[in-house]
């Protein structure tokens, strides 16, 4: 959210059409939800997305999961980290990829102990139970995966470890 404006609050991108989750983009847009939101990090995210939105005359267009948004791109909801936290499917040609977004923000904690809470998921258990469903689907899919939080080159693949997973970093596809 911060990357869509300048220092000077102006857009950084002025002809770029912003696309939002239609679940996120109504939480955050819900004065009783901002209302009943918890002191500290939570009011200050509600103030931070309001801040950003306005400065952007609230122009965007929201989205649904589970559609394709672009051609070849389609949302999966993916909640947790936020409320309408949301990864995607990228096809081409035959292959399939899938962004995972911050279904796991520190992949050397949360892929072996995908059961363990992070500070910043909104809602940690179903963080947790997001993490299971996305993962067990990437192997057995044998789906190769993009993450936001991975190591260079931030591809992989992922395997069951014991009660976790494993991340094998792959240099391409």
């Amino acid at each position: 959210v911060n990357g869509l404006l300048m220092t000077d609050s102006s857009r950084a991108f002025p002809k770029a059409e912003i696309l939002v989750p239609e679940n996120e983009w109504k939480f955050w847009m819900d004065d009783g939800e901002m209302s009943r939101a918890s002191k500290g990090r939570m009011t200050e995210l509600f103030a931070n997305n309001r801040r950003v939105f306005d400065a952007l005359g609230r122009k965007v267009t929201t989205y649904a999961w589970d559609k394709e948004i672009v051609p070849g791109v389609t949302a999966v909801g993916t909640p947790g980290h936020s409320i309408g936290h949301t990864s995607f499917i990228v096809g081409s040609g035959g292959k399939k990829l899938f962004m995972q977004s911050d279904v796991c923000n520190n992949v050397a904690v949360f892929a072996p102990h995908p059961d363990w809470h992070g500070f910043f998921d909104q809602d940690p258990p179903k963080a947790a139970a997001t993490r299971r469903k996305v993962y067990d689907m990437l192997v057995t899919e044998k789906l190769p995966v993009q993450g936001y939080h991975f190591p260079f080159p931030a591809l992989a693949r992922i395997e069951k470890q014991g009660g976790g997973y494993r991340v094998n970093v792959m240099s391409s596809l």
